[in-house]
């Protein structure tokens, strides 16, 4: 890890607490692709973002998958450190969608951080806030939406979450993501397609206007 990347990352974090962070947190590595949290695990710390991109989503007994919300750097996943706090297994799943880095935070250090640093506390609490209003919008387009519309939220977080307007996917990963079926997806897209507000690649959707 560079020396300025959690100055430029948590700019409100106390020099002490950087310190703190360079000198104690653990760097880990990993693959597009690895899976960083399963349903039923127990955490002995949480994890800030530092570079790439990481998928939060719950998976059913049918391994059906529901996305939830991306983690970029400079975040980090509030559920994970509830359940750590709580010691309570993992209800949720994270994989990473492109090469990532994190450090891990022990479980002691978010402890002792909660009273010793200020600016650890408030990022805390807005990690919180802001992961639960992500889940609210989330559960806003499930409830109160129909499937187009809730394709076309879909589609355009991703958008802005990966900042480019060709998204590498297939129509049965998002039918996954949506809990929907492929064919539904698939009809959906098409009709998209003929209205002007996407183009259909092989494996890629490009986003025109949405």
């Amino acid at each position: 890890m560079e020396p300025a990347t959690l100055p430029r990352l948590f700019p409100s974090f106390e020099k002490e607490l950087q310190d703190e962070l360079q000198q104690q947190g653990e760097i880990r590595t990993f693959k597009a692709g690895e899976q960083l949290m399963r349903t039923g695990q127990y955490f002995r710390s949480t994890m800030l973002i530092l570079d790439g991109l990481v998928k939060v989503y719950r998976k059913d007994e049918d391994g059906n998958e529901f996305f939830m919300y991306y983690l970029q750097p400079g975040q980090a996943c509030a559920l994970s450190m509830v359940c750590a706090a709580e010691h309570k297994p993992s209800a949720i799943m994270a994989k990473t969608v492109k090469d990532t880095e994190v450090i891990a935070v022990p479980l002691q250090l978010m402890d002792e951080w909660m009273t010793k640093y200020k600016s650890w506390y408030h990022f805390v609490l807005s990690t919180y806030r802001a992961r639960f209003e992500e889940l609210l919008n989330t559960i806003d387009h499930i409830a109160f939406r129909g499937m187009d519309e809730r394709l076309e939220f879909h589609l355009k977080k991703h958008q802005e979450t990966l900042n480019t307007n060709i998204i590498t996917t297939n129509h049965q990963e998002i039918a996954n993501e949506l809990n929907s079926s492929r064919e539904v997806i698939s009809r959906l897209l098409k009709k998209m397609e003929q209205l002007g507000k996407v183009k259909l690649h092989r494996n890629a959707i490009e986003i025109i206007k949405l």
